[in-house]
């Protein structure tokens, strides 16, 4: 049996992983964002250009127009030094943490849930094959 204070350690790391996932959605977003807006000045540049306004549109084609958000980097290579520099090697050393409880996830949690559940109520199975769900 692995000693309380490990699993709350592991936990706390793992609450921190899941952090982490949500900070990586929020690039994925801004990646999708960032890209369908450039798709959406090349229709505005369009419009200008349908409009006369050809000085404008050529300066957004030009300055606008596939422009790097960061020096040197689209959105997608963002993500990707993150990834290399961050986040893989985070999730490397929650799973590394995990091996001290054998590997298994959300155990602070689990343990958790059956300090609050209240045994025998509807809805408070400890699990799917206990409430005949699967």
């Amino acid at each position: 049996m692995t000693d309380e204070n490990t699993v709350e350690a592991v936990g706390a790391l793992t609450e921190a992983l899941e952090t982490v996932e949500i900070a990586r959605g929020h690039l994925y977003a801004f990646h999708q964002l960032t890209g369908e807006a450039d798709f959406k000045v090349e229709r505005a540049i369009k419009l200008f250009e349908d409009a006369g306004r050809h000085d404008l549109a050529e300066k957004l084609s030009r300055e606008l127009l596939g422009r790097n958000v960061l020096p040197g980097r689209w959105t997608f290579q963002v993500i990707e030094d993150y990834e290399s520099t961050y986040y893989d090697p985070f999730r490397g050393l929650e799973r590394e943490a995990r091996d001290l409880i054998g590997g298994r996830r959300h155990v602070y949690e689990a343990n958790l849930k059956e300090q609050r559940r209240t045994k025998g109520e509807p809805g408070h199975e400890a699990t799917p094959e206990e409430s005949g769900s699967s």
